[in-house]
C-alpha cells in the first residue's frame, strides 16, 4: 500500500499526480467527465472559442471542450497528466505543464476558463482564482466545480468518512484549505467574486462514482487522495483500508461499488 509523507499532501506533489495517470484516468476521468461537461454547458463555448482548462488531470473538461470545436488551451502541473492529454493528438488541445497559481499566460486572453475540482486543491487557491479572472476577457465566463463537502466526492469522501469513525483524534483541519472553504455556496459564490468574476450562479450536480473493484491494485491507489489519510500511520492506514473493503463487499453490484457524490458548479462573468 502507498506510504506517503504524513507531512506531505500528495496532491501537492506533481510527482504522485505522474504516478497515478493510468489509474486516474481508468477509475476518476469517466466520472469527472460529467461534471466537466455540467460546467461547460454553462459557458456556451464553441468553435470560435479561446478556453483555458486549470489543472486538467487526464483532460475530461479539455476533451469535452475541444469537442465543440473550441480552442483549448489545457495546463496542469504534472507533467505526467500533460503528456497524457498530449498523447491525444487533437489539433485544438495546446496542453502545458504550469502552475495555476501563477499562470504564463496573457491577460485576457480567453474566452471562458474552467476549473473542474482543480483549483480547490492549489496551496493557495485564491491566486488560482484570481489567475484565472486575470486571463479571462471582459464578457468572458468562468465555471469552477468543486465538491459540496470538505471530504470531496467519491472514494475521498467515504474513505475519509471512515477515518472519521475510526480515528477521529487524527483528524485535523483538511489537508487542502480551499476543500472546506468552497464546499459551501455562500463561500464559494464569495471567493469568485472577490477574485474579480461577478454575477455568480451556483448550481449542484449529484452523480454515482461507479468503483470498478475488479482493479484491486487501482482501487487502493486511490486510497491516498482521501482526506486524512496521510495523518495516519501504517496500521491504522491498514485498519481503513479493511473497513473500506467491508463496505464495497456489503454495496456492490457486480464489478461496480456506486459512491453517490455532489459538486458546486459557480459560473460567473468577468466584468
Amino acid at each position: 500500500m502507498p506510504d506517503e509523507p504524513a507531512h506531505h499532501p500528495p496532491f501537492n506533489d506533481p510527482a504522485h499526480w505522474d504516478r497515478m495517470v493510468a489509474t486516474y484516468e481508468a477509475q476518476a476521468q469517466p466520472f469527472t467527465t460529467h461534471f466537466a461537461e455540467a460546467a461547460l454547458a454553462t459557458l456556451a463555448i464553441g468553435p470560435s472559442s479561446k478556453v483555458l482548462d486549470v489543472a486538467t488531470g487526464t483532460g475530461a473538461a479539455a476533451l469535452a471542450a475541444a469537442r465543440t470545436g473550441a480552442a483549448v488551451t489545457a495546463i496542469d502541473f504534472s507533467a505526467g497528466m500533460v503528456q497524457r492529454v498530449r498523447a491525444h493528438g487533437l489539433p485544438n488541445i495546446d496542453a502545458r505543464q504550469m502552475d495555476g497559481q501563477a499562470l504564463t499566460l496573457p491577460d485576457a486572453a480567453f474566452d471562458a476558463v474552467l476549473s473542474v475540482f482543480g483549483v480547490m486543491l492549489f496551496p493557495d487557491w485564491r491566486a488560482g482564482l484570481r489567475e484565472m479572472a486575470r486571463v479571462t476577457r471582459p464578457g468572458g465566463l468562468a465555471a469552477i466545480a468543486v465538491w459540496n463537502s470538505a471530504d470531496g466526492g467519491a472514494v475521498h469522501m467515504l474513505v475519509s468518512q471512515i477515518v472519521r469513525a475510526l480515528y477521529p483524534d487524527s483528524i485535523g483541519p483538511p489537508p487542502a484549505a480551499g476543500l472546506a472553504e468552497l464546499a459551501d455556496p455562500e463561500r464559494l459564490a464569495a471567493a469568485v467574486t472577490a477574485a474579480g468574476f461577478a454575477h455568480p450562479v451556483i448550481t449542484e450536480v449529484t452523480r454515482d462514482f461507479e468503483l470498478n473493484v475488479a482493479d484491486l491494485d487501482g482501487v487502493d491507489r486511490l486510497l491516498p487522495f482521501a482526506t486524512h489519510w496521510s495523518a495516519l500511520d501504517l496500521p491504522q492506514r491498514e485498519a481503513v483500508a479493511r473497513a473500506f473493503w467491508d463496505e464495497i463487499e456489503r454495496g456492490r453490484v457486480g464489478d461496480l461499488f456506486p459512491i453517490p457524490s455532489t459538486a458546486l458548479i459557480a459560473t460567473a462573468m468577468r466584468p
